[in-house]
């Protein structure tokens, strides 16, 4: 069987008797099948968000822009120490996805229990790893000493959440990788529900500040993690229950840490670009500071709006991967370009239209709604100059083509950090967005520029050998 040395062992593909092929599994994709799917992960990857705004909104009313910055400096921190591990999610959902294809049920459990025992060991090690990683966020953001003390008391408190965040991204990549959308907004409504009503009730309304925003979330994601546990192994069939022994299997396991460590490479680049325009923000003072981490709260609305399409083509395609079926392969890719791009720009025009009230809702400081305004036309073309980012990602994750993905991400990175640098320094703040949207549109085409080759590779022609 042949294969290109970036996509781990094939065993999701059944093989059929006596060495033939791998049996194919035709299904068709039509536009209800990528709906059903976006429609209910849209609106639960809208419940992060509107976390990321309350949160904001919580401090913002104290009317104290350091404050303000430093919930900014703290979140991208802790983006850094959890987000980089967001392939337990993707990972997980590209995997089981494929074994749903080849109908292989017992390997759908045994990604599920991998995902699950990495996802514990790696929340424990963060937070005893927890100082180390404040630290370095504040070496590479460099803010002032008011923001820095807000930032240490937000990750110190935020950071006992790990494990539980971390079982919920398991537990959601599984239940994802299945098509079961439905039961993945509910299980997001539970977390961030729970999440935000917390984090108003200790943040403001008992007035603990940012310490209390931050128990908040390890209250909802612990809620998150065992109502999901308990959801996810009712609905096990006992029938396919996987041994220990296969669980524990080597060869799942470096197949699922060889996706794994790509994709989390991929987003640890990802949150370094995030990082590095911060970090530029942060030069130009506390006021352009704070309004970059307001206005980057619509990249992130449009961003989730975007992910649930994304998430529908890695069920698909990495479905399609499995069955060893080229045709709903390609209609996947097709119609969740077309389906992304177009929510983009109607994204990108409501951001246009409605910003500046959502500017004048998340913060009551002056300098800061003024400094906002300024800027908002760039985060208004986010989600536009992302969409194609966004696809891509999901088409790559669910074909587990984790290696070209990390590639053209440190290519895209690179790029960035250049136009970035000199863009900042000749025009300032507009300077640094017309960077972002750049670093965004590139990382799309050139994935997209990759499709062809890698799917001639995963679907040989007729009498080829696979």
């Amino acid at each position: 069987m042949r294969r290109d040395d970036d996509d781990p062992e094939p065993r999701a593909i059944a093989a059929a008797p006596g060495g033939a092929a791998p049996f194919v599994r035709p299904f068709m994709v039509g536009h209800r099948d990528v709906w059903r799917i976006t429609l209910p992960m849209t609106l639960a990857f809208l419940t992060t968000p509107l976390l990321g705004l309350t949160d904001t909104a919580v401090v913002g009313r104290i009317g104290d822009a350091e404050a303000l910055g430093g919930l900014a400096v703290g979140a991208l921190v802790f983006d850094f120490a959890f987000s980089t591990c967001n392939f337990l999610r993707t990972g997980t959902t590209g995997l089981t996805a494929q074994a749903v294809g080849a109908e292989d049920h017992r390997e759908v459990q045994a990604v599920f229990w991998r995902a699950i025992a990495l996802a514990l060991v790696i929340g424990l090690v963060l937070i005893l790893a927890e100082p180390l990683v404040t630290a370095l966020g504040l070496l590479a953001i460099a803010p002032g000493e008011g923001v820095a003390e807000t930032v240490r008391t937000y990750v110190f408190v935020r950071m006992f959440s790990a494990p539980f965040a971390l079982l919920n991204y398991a537990i959601l990549g599984h239940v994802l990788g299945r098509g079961q959308g439905g039961l993945g907004l509910g299980l997001q409504i539970v977390v961030n529900g729970t999440n935000i009503g917390l984090s108003v009730l200790f943040g403001l309304v008992l007035e603990w500040g940012i310490a209390g925003v931050a128990f908040g979330t390890v209250c909802g994601e612990a809620v998150g993690a065992l109502v999901g546990l308990w959801i996810v192994i009712r609905g096990f069939d006992r029938r396919d229950r996987p041994s220990r022994q296969a669980i524990m299997e080597r060869q799942g396991f470096l197949r699922m840490v060889s996706v794994n460590r790509d994709i989390m490479i991929r987003s640890f680049c990802l949150l370094g670009a995030f990082v590095l325009f911060t970090r530029l923000g942060a030069q130009l003072g506390a006021v352009v500071l704070a309004a970059n981490g307001i206005l980057m709260n619509l990249f992130l609305v449009g961003g989730y709006f975007l992910d649930g399409m994304a998430t529908a083509a890695e069920q698909l395609v990495g479905r399609s991967i499995g069955a060893r079926f080229r045709p709903a392969f390609d209609q996947a890719v097709r119609l969740t370009i077309g389906w992304g791009i177009g929510l983009s720009l109607l994204l990108s025009a409501l951001f246009l239209l409605a910003g500046e009230a959502l500017v004048a809702f998340l913060t009551t400081d002056v300098a800061v709604r003024q400094s906002a305004g300024t800027y908002l036309a760039w985060a208004a073309m986010t989600p536009f100059a992302g969409a194609l980012a966004f696809i891509m990602d999901g088409v790559f994750i669910g074909a587990t083509w984790s290696r070209t993905m990390r590639d053209m991400m440190l290519v895209s990175v690179a790029l960035f950090a250049v136009a970035a640098y000199g863009l900042t320094g000749l025009y300032g703040n507009h300077g640094l967005w017309l960077a972002m949207l750049l670093f965004l549109g590139l990382r799309g085409f050139s994935l997209l520029a990759l499709l062809p080759r890698r799917r001639d590779q995963s679907f040989p022609a007729p009498g080829g050998t696979p």
